[in-house]
């Protein structure tokens, strides 16, 4: 498949006279808000043959010409055993896993480690074909560096319904997180819009442009440095709970990207984020009972509570 940029003009609507260029791009091609900066930032939108900033306002009847990346080639997906990948349940139409830390959820551009997916191909399983090729059965991910309770669909029909609970906030997902300090409240919910990091690709923030993003706590225990808390997400964004902690000046312990300290992780000999899925629930796709998961902490979080709980006595 060509990875050669696709060229796509159009002349700007009357209606969207004077409109920002990121605002205008986005009504135009169907966009994210977001996406069209980021081609406004790159040099790759021209207004009548000039390169043209993502503030700058348009005029109706002007070319608007995008220069855009055309798709790479679907990444496959390599069976692989996954040392440590525990399945909790199995049945026709779903998989529930433990997901350990340093694998992906499914094959991506510029990830050559071990995924969910290919774990399962490796262990015979097979998993419903909708979706991506690449990302087929997935219903939702978990960072490389989180662990914890994944559900893959194994059926049409599972992955349909899945997807829909996600969509409508129906499905109960748990996280314990220990993060940094004491957060005031000691319970309390984060209601703040998350999107791309203005300055860093790689990075998620909380941004005003962003989209809606819910995430509730409360706490579990308490120690010299840090807090144990029991986290439910209202909303499923990426790197949800590690932005709004972050955001709340309380970075999970051990998340150098977005703020730790790597002293106390040091300390804690904790080398990822400490977060992990412990609990998710769901109703069946196929049956329509309530069904939920529990994990136990991986032994790297087990070790380093213990240490914070050590240090506090």
């Amino acid at each position: 498949m060509s990875t050669l940029p696709e060229i796509r003009t159009l002349p700007v609507p009357d209606g969207l006279e004077g409109e920002r260029v990121d605002a205008a791009i986005a009504r135009m091609f169907g966009f994210s808000r977001t996406k069209a900066a980021e081609l406004a930032a790159a040099g790759k939108v021209q207004l009548d043959g000039s390169v043209a900033g993502k503030s700058d306002r348009v005029s109706g009847g002007a070319w608007l010409e995008v220069e855009l990346p055309r798709a790479a080639a679907p990444v496959a997906v390599v069976a692989e055993p996954v040392p440590g990948m525990e399945v909790v349940y199995d049945d026709a139409d779903i998989v529930v896993v433990v997901k350990p830390v340093g694998v992906a959820a499914h094959p991506s551009p510029g990830w050559s480690g071990p995924t969910v997916i290919g774990g399962l191909a490796a262990a015979g399983y097979r998993i419903s074909t909708s979706g991506a090729a690449e990302r087929q059965g997935i219903v939702h991910r978990l960072d490389v560096g989180t662990s914890g309770l994944m559900v893959v669909a194994k059926s049409e029909q599972a992955y349909t319904r899945l997807k829909q609970q996600f969509r409508d906030r129906t499905v109960d997902k748990r996280y314990h997180a220990l993060v940094q300090g004491h957060p005031d409240p000691l319970s309390g919910t984060i209601d703040a819009p998350i999107g791309r990091h203005p300055h860093h690709d790689y990075k998620w923030a909380v941004v005003a442009d962003g989209k809606p993003s819910v995430t509730h706590y409360d706490l579990v225990e308490a120690f010299r440095a840090a807090s144990l808390l029991d986290i439910k997400l209202e909303t499923g964004r990426t790197h949800q709970i590690r932005v709004h902690m972050a955001a709340h000046r309380h970075p999970c312990v051990g998340d150098l990207t977005y703020g730790a300290d790597p002293t106390l992780a040091r300390r804690l000999k904790v080398a990822r984020q400490w977060l992990h899925a412990v609990r998710l629930g769901f109703t069946h796709p196929a049956h329509g009972e309530w069904v939920e998961f529990a994990s136990d902490y991986p032994e790297d979080l087990r070790g380093a509570l213990e240490t914070a709980r050590a240090l506090s006595g």
